[in-house]
């Protein structure tokens, strides 16, 4: 007798079973915890900052904040991919190249300024930024209002970057260039009068003089240097990836998330940004 009611019941589920898969209910209905994450759950490799307040930082409680990181996260939205199934990792400038050949990277999104040497060895799609080189000073330091004056001065940037050596080549032969491993690194001798200027981009000096532990310590001089038009870094050839890249952040722009994440991660600092580059990368 049992038996007869558990096969009964069984009969049952079935028949709802197959009535169920009949009108299509089994794919329309499925609970958001069931769903399959994008690109079959498998995570993505961004090269990012990590010491680049405005831009790209990480955070002591481990998460990132920052322009870039926007950016990047936008980017991998498009190629299907979800916040939770982005790997973010460090790219120092010195290594960027190194970590797109590697393959350690599927992208590189870390104020990467385009430009044809670094071409002979990556591709880039957009650009996403338009940055001008200047300088950083200490606040109450007024011998430093133009390129000249950094002459038989201790000049400081980051091992890799192309600002400093722009400055030497180009505006103040005489500059004593040093070079070390992070901008965090150049504040703290900007600081502490071992070097004398910090340059490299606007929009990555004005994140940090906008710390709230470092108002009103130092300042921009205000000059423009040259153009940096900042891309996302990818492996040479991968025109496929490009295009869908360049697809993205022409969207990025058009739907407005482009000003928003500006307005979000410049405004606190007063940080005056050209508009959005043209994507030229690839076409």
């Amino acid at each position: 007798m049992k038996f007869s009611k558990a096969g009964s019941a069984a009969a049952v589920i079935a028949a709802l079973a197959l009535t169920a898969t009949a009108c299509g209910g089994g794919d329309d209905i499925k609970s958001p915890s069931a769903s399959p994450a994008g690109n079959g759950g498998k995570k993505i490799a961004v090269g990012i900052k990590f010491d680049q307040p405005g831009l790209a930082l990480k955070k002591p409680d481990g998460t990132y904040a920052g322009f870039d990181v926007d950016v990047a996260r936008y980017v991998a939205k498009e190629l299907g991919y979800g916040p939770d199934q982005i790997e973010f990792k460090k790219a120092p400038s010195a290594q960027r190249e190194q970590l797109i050949k590697n393959g350690d990277v599927k992208f590189i999104v870390a104020s990467y300024s385009i430009n044809d040497k670094r071409k002979q060895q990556v591709d880039f799609a957009g650009p996403y930024f338009l940055a001008h080189q200047d300088l950083l000073v200490r606040a109450g330091d007024n011998s430093i209002t133009k390129p000249e004056d950094l002459n038989s001065k201790k000049l400081c940037s980051v091992t890799g970057s192309t600002s400093a050596q722009n400055v030497k080549d180009k505006l103040a032969p005489k500059a004593d260039l040093q070079e070390f491993g992070t901008y965090s690194e150049c504040l703290t001798g900007l600081e502490n009068k071992v070097v004398d200027a910090l340059t490299t981009d606007d929009s990555i000096l004005a994140g940090y003089a906008a710390q709230p532990e470092h108002q009103g310590k130092f300042r921009l001089t205000g000059l423009s240097m040259s153009d940096e038009r900042y891309g996302i870094g990818l492996k040479k050839g991968d025109t496929e990836l490009q295009s869908k890249i360049n697809t993205a952040l022409k969207k990025m722009v058009q739907d407005g998330s482009w000003d928003r994440a500006v307005q979000a991660n410049f405004g606190p600092a007063g940080y005056k940004n050209a508009p959005a580059p043209q994507v030229t990368e690839g076409s």
